[in-house]
């Protein structure tokens, strides 16, 4: 079969899955439906901060859905990315024979599309979202960090995020409720 992408190390004959310790490209990432969604589009390749970036790409995204998408449709729509990045992130992992390769950020994208859905409108409660839950995905306290170590599977990679995106939550409105009284 004849491809317009360069030939690189990881087109082998064994379906081209090992990267032989080269360092995910472009080429890579479009190589592959999943790997493309892994990587959120390629902006899991940025050389600074991959995870962050990730977290970032998550605001245009929820903006344009929220204003095409009813509210539960929308909620529909990020799980549905939730199940797709079990498949997607699990399929990449063992390309990169790495299960959480730091630039598969699609569980930082699809984890703060939930914060964003549910964080109150207006950009300092989404600010104070974002930094919440850079904090809670890059610390992982207990038990984030329990199933970060233990889960290395698709799953294991979307979930650890989920439950950082649930202590985003927790916070938020722990603080909506006690501090604004």
């Amino acid at each position: 079969m004849t491809t317009l992408l360069p030939k690189t190390d990881y087109d082998s004959d064994n379906a081209g899955l090992g990267l032989s310790g080269a360092q995910p490209d472009i080429v890579f990432v479009c190589k592959h439906p999943a790997y493309f969604i892994a990587f959120s589009g390629g902006f899991g390749l940025s050389a600074k901060a991959p995870g962050t970036v990730g977290t970032l790409i998550a605001f245009p995204l929820f903006w344009i859905l929220d204003h095409y998408l009813d509210p539960i449709h929308l909620l529909l729509l990020i799980d549905i990315f939730f199940i797709l990045g079990i498949w997607a992130c699990g399929v990449t992992g063992k390309a990169l024979s790495e299960s959480d390769h730091g630039g598969i950020v699609w569980d930082e994208t699809v984890a703060f599309l939930l914060v964003l859905y549910f964080t109150p409108a207006g950009w300092s409660w989404q600010l104070a979202a974002f930094l919440l839950f850079r904090f809670f995905d890059i610390v992982k306290p207990q038990p984030i960090r329990y199933y970060d170590q233990r889960l290395k599977s698709g799953f294991g990679v979307m979930f650890d995020d989920i439950i950082a995106a649930f202590f985003t939550l927790l916070c938020l409105s722990v603080w909506k409720a006690w501090v604004l009284l």
